[in-house]
């Protein structure tokens, strides 16, 4: 099984406690994610999240393929980083660690994605052509609306 590795770093204007309340509440996931993905968080939800918890979403793959995906939040140390992981779902793998740290003008907020595909050779080939290029997107989606959202605003500013 072949493992990728994805990872983006951004440093956001914001303080650290205002970093986390975003970021460890489960309901924020939806508006991070790109409209085209129709992502929906079904399962009921707290308004932070806890070790154990588990997270499913209806996501839009295609237009014809909808499917559902479950996350369990394996560990979590308040105001700097909680990992999430796969159950199942799109991927025969996925462990994604969100790490934050506090910095003079804001906090840095670090992406650590693992993942790893079904369907062995070509799997990987459809990671090449597709699912990387996927997951760039929806990261770079994620930037853009973190950036917007709390460098050029007032209201999570330091």
């Amino acid at each position: 099984m072949k493992i990728y590795k994805l990872e983006r770093k951004q440093v956001l204007k914001i303080n650290k406690e205002n970093c986390w309340k975003f970021f460890s509440d489960p309901a924020n996931l939806q508006k991070i994610t790109p409209p085209d993905m129709d992502f929906k968080i079904i399962s009921k939800l707290p308004e932070e999240i806890y070790e154990g918890q588990i997270i499913i979403y209806k996501i839009k793959l295609f237009p014809w393929i909808k499917l559902n995906w479950a996350t369990e939040i394996t560990h979590k140390t308040m105001g700097k980083y909680f990992v999430d992981e796969q159950r199942f779902g799109p991927y025969k793998f996925w462990h994604h660690q969100h790490i934050f740290k506090e910095l003079e003008n804001g906090m840095e907020v670090y992406d650590l994605v693992h993942y790893a595909v079904p369907f062995g050779f070509a799997g990987r080939l459809i990671n090449k052509i597709f699912i990387g290029n996927k997951l760039n997107k929806i990261f770079q989606y994620r930037k853009e609306f973190l950036e917007k959202s709390f460098n050029n605003s007032i209201l999570y500013n330091l």
